[in-house]
């Protein structure tokens, strides 16, 4: 796992979290911060925590959370908040 936080500008600080897991497709990607969505089996997970991390960084924070990944490249999270 690689963690990196940056403030490239005066205006914004960027908050990366990688992995080197199995990645995941376009298909999950299109409903990751889904309310409810999950792709782990019945009675081992929610999907309540990347809908309420996004709710919490865009709507609370006017930051933005993003996910970039592709299959078996590992996946990498980006939080970009005001620095001010």
């Amino acid at each position: 796992m690689t963690r990196r936080v940056e403030n490239e500008s005066s205006a914004w600080v960027h908050i990366e979290i990688a992995d080197n897991g199995p990645g995941m497709t376009a298909e999950t990607q299109k409903h990751l911060f889904d309310a409810l969505y999950t792709t782990k089996p019945v009675d081992k997970g929610t999907g309540l925590g990347l809908s309420i991390s996004r709710e919490i960084v865009e709507k609370r924070h006017n930051g933005r959370l993003v996910c970039e990944s592709l299959p078996g490249q590992g996946c990498r999270f980006i939080v970009m908040l005001p620095a001010g």
